[in-house]
């Protein structure tokens, strides 16, 4: 299934609309988000709007992603060049697909972004208290199927869990009703769908899986490992301008939601600053980025991210880190420090 997904993955996106006319010598660049326009993607926005990627040479074509899953076959595929993926996506595919192999070139996301969330009122104090309730998310996507090594590493009995399983539209409407206790999936998507939907925000009771024990690398941008060995300067480039773009984002942020809304007309950019500003605090400006600078790579943490998932997926022949993680894409410490 994961080949016929890679075979079928060329020519399946949904463009964005370039703010900015190419540059006549820039290199051409395809590059797939994971999900439809978020306040964190304002960080490319920005380095297309004020000029950045033209100025490192670069002409980049932005697309909406329909998940992480989604944009890390359509990478591996060869329908872009580079994506914004949950890096844990490229475990298994890399394992299944190893002449199709990604590489996590800038880890945007120095932790996972996926939590366990309730609201008061459901006998919820602490993640123990999920054992013996109903606990939702879809079947298969990421956040549940780390559950496991969540629940060792927070003291939650995972045989007494009751998972009830639906669509990822549906999540956070089961949750507001009552149909389950709790569910998994990324905080600062679930938390702000819960306001949107009516939910008092003192209601929300989020654990993220890496403040409790389990601290993974979460987002990041991925390449084809060929690709990379023919376009090094290309990718250098496109690093570059992401961590000066990522710059130009924190020092405005009302600036990178209206770059947004230029191309989104019904982009909520109340909402998005906010959930930006919270995926900012708890994923991208995290105490290990502050101390070692954007994009800083440690490689026992990739090799812990590789060993949770192969043990989630069942992957007898997991990759090596030196094999998915690089960090010679990245600019010199001097320019990374935050």
């Amino acid at each position: 299934m994961q080949r016929r997904h890679l075979m079928l993955a060329a020519g399946a996106a949904l463009s964005l609309p370039a703010i900015r006319p190419a540059a006549a010598q820039a290199a051409p660049v395809r590059f797939a988000l994971d999900w439809a326009l978020q306040g964190n993607h304002a960080m490319w926005v920005l380095a297309d709007d004020k000029g950045i990627f033209r100025d490192n040479g670069l002409s980049v074509k932005i697309d909406r992603g329909f998940g992480s899953g989604d944009t890390a076959v359509k990478v591996a595929a060869g329908a872009y060049d580079l994506g914004f993926t949950d890096i844990s996506t490229a475990v298994k595919l890399n394992a299944e697909n190893p002449d199709k192999r990604l590489v996590s070139i800038y880890q945007v996301f120095d932790r996972t972004a996926a939590a366990l969330i309730t609201l008061k009122g459901r006998g919820i104090a602490g993640p123990r208290d999920v054992a013996g309730r109903k606990l939702g998310s879809p079947e298969g996507e990421g956040s549940r199927m780390m559950f496991p090594a969540f629940a060792k590493a927070a003291g939650i009995d995972a045989a007494k869990v009751n998972w009830t399983s639906m669509a990822a539209n549906l999540r956070d409407t089961m949750l507001a009703q009552g149909q389950v206790d709790a569910v998994t999936g990324f905080l600062f998507t679930t938390y702000f769908n819960l306001v949107g939907i009516g939910i008092p925000e003192d209601n929300i009771l989020a654990w993220p899986y890496a403040e409790n024990g389990l601290d993974l690398y979460g987002s990041a941008v991925v390449a084809r490992a060929d690709w990379l060995e023919k376009n090094p300067q290309v990718a250098a480039a496109f690093v570059k301008s992401s961590i000066l773009g990522l710059r130009a984002l924190l020092a405005d942020i009302p600036g990178g939601m209206a770059a947004i809304q230029k191309r989104e007309a019904l982009f909520d950019t109340a909402l998005e600053a906010r959930r930006f500003a919270m995926t900012r605090d708890r994923s991208i400006l995290t105490p290990n980025v502050r101390q070692h600078g954007i994009g800083y790579l440690d490689m026992a943490r990739a090799e812990t991210l590789i060993r949770v998932n192969a043990e989630a997926y069942r992957v007898a022949n997991p990759p090596s880190a030196a094999s998915m993680f690089t960090d010679k894409f990245l600019p010199p410490a001097s320019e990374r420090q935050v």
